[in-house]
C-alpha cells in the first residue's frame, strides 16, 4: 500500500465535494476546480473525508494511488484555503508593479515585460515594489506561473541579481582577480 495514497483527505469545512465517474470537482471559498483521474483507482466520499483505493495491484494502479491522492488533496485545500508563491526581484532600478490585472516588470530591459492576468490568478505587490506574490486556488498553476515570471530575468550568480523566490538560496561566485 502506498503511505500516501492510504491516508484519508479531510474535507474542511465550507468545502463542496462532488465525485463523478472519473473526476472530482471541488467549490470552495477560493473558487472551483475539478480533476479528472485515472479509472485504476477508486475515490469515494465517506463523511467528511475522501477515500482513494486502487482497483488492482499493477505497476500503474500503484503508481496512480498516491499521485490521485496528493492531487485531490492539493484541489480540496487549494480551494479551502488557497496557494501563494512570494517572490522578489534584487538589482538597481528593478521594480514590479500591478497593471491592468497583471504583473509590469522593469528588471533591466530596454523594455518593460508585461505579464497578463490569468483567471484564478491574482497578483500582490507589496510596499517598495520590489516583492511581490502569485496567489491562486490551483497549486500547479502558481508554481507554473512563478517559475515564468523567474525566467524573465533568472538571478545571477556574481552579483544576485533577478527575480528570486523569497526563499531562494542563490550560490554567490567569486569575480574576476587582478592577477600579475
Amino acid at each position: 500500500m502506498s503511505r500516501i495514497g492510504k491516508m484519508p483527505v479531510v474535507i474542511p469545512s465550507g468545502v463542496e465535494v462532488k465525485i463523478n465517474a472519473n473526476s472530482v470537482e471541488a467549490k470552495g471559498p477560493k473558487g472551483v476546480d475539478a480533476l479528472d483521474f485515472l479509472p485504476l483507482v477508486k475515490v469515494e466520499q465517506t463523511g467528511n473525508e475522501i477515500i482513494i483505493t486502487r482497483n488492482s495491484d499493477e505497476k500503474d494502479a500503484r503508481a496512480a494511488h498516491g499521485l490521485t491522492r496528493a492531487l485531490i488533496n492539493n484541489l480540496v485545500n487549494g480551494v479551502a484555503t488557497g496557494y501563494s508563491r512570494e517572490m522578489e526581484i534584487i538589482g538597481t532600478g528593478y521594480t514590479v508593479s500591478a497593471e491592468k490585472g497583471g504583473l509590469l516588470l522593469n528588471v533591466g530591459f530596454s523594455h518593460p515585460v508585461y505579464v497578463g492576468p490569468i483567471d484564478g490568478i491574482t497578483y500582490d505587490v507589496k510596499k517598495g515594489n520590489t516583492n511581490f506574490s502569485v496567489i491562486g486556488f490551483n497549486k500547479y498553476l502558481v508554481g507554473q506561473l512563478a517559475a515564468k515570471i523567474r525566467s524573465v530575468r533568472p538571478p545571477e550568480p556574481f552579483k544576485g541579481k533577478g527575480i528570486r523566490y523569497k526563499d531562494e538560496y542563490v550560490r554567490r561566485k567569486a569575480g574576476k582577480t587582478v592577477g600579475k
